[in-house]
């Protein structure tokens, strides 16, 4: 698989997990999603209002924009709904922008600063690699959570996306 299919396959992977994920919270109580827990981001939603944070950081770099972000993460939290329903328009922005990428724009490299100190710089290609890994990285931090309410879980893992949804033709 070239770099361009596997691009496009990740981050169609993502938003495929991203709607496991919200969809399997729609039934735990308000109490338990913003429960503080022992977790770096405190409480599910929080932390996967973390993952959408990032996720629009770097949709700033890939659009040469700018963003307002001085933390990874917002003073106050979202609701569930109003998450989604922001992670849904993220995502459709990664894919879209993704499907109308050259094989020569994903080598390009990003010059940006960090959240924090520091400058860096990566290729599209490593920006939407990172949006990925980080966000299956904090997903299972929200499963863990989950786990301890309990609540159903998931399985919102890459080969059951590439066996059930990504099928290659």
């Amino acid at each position: 698989m070239g770099l361009l299919k596997t691009a496009n396959m990740l981050v169609g992977y993502k938003a495929w997990s991203d709607e496991l994920t919200f969809n399997s919270l729609k039934g735990v109580s308000d109490e338990e999603l913003y429960k503080e827990r022992m977790s770096y981001f405190k409480s599910i939603v929080y932390t996967l209002n973390h993952i959408y944070v990032i996720d629009d950081i770097f949709k700033a770099h890939l659009s040469n924009g700018t963003h307002s972000y001085t933390f990874r993460n917002t003073e106050t939290c979202p609701t569930l709904d109003e998450l989604w329903s922001k992670q849904q328009v993220m995502n459709a922005w990664y894919i879209e922008f993704v499907a109308n990428l050259s094989k020569k724009e994903l080598k390009k490299k990003i010059t940006f600063k960090y959240v924090g100190t520091g400058s860096g710089t990566m290729s599209v290609n490593e920006i939407i690699l990172h949006i990925v890994n980080h966000g299956t990285y904090h997903r299972g931090f929200v499963s863990d959570m989950m786990y301890q309410i309990p609540a159903e879980v998931p399985t919102n893992d890459l080969p059951v996306y590439l066996r059930d949804v990504h099928i290659e033709k």
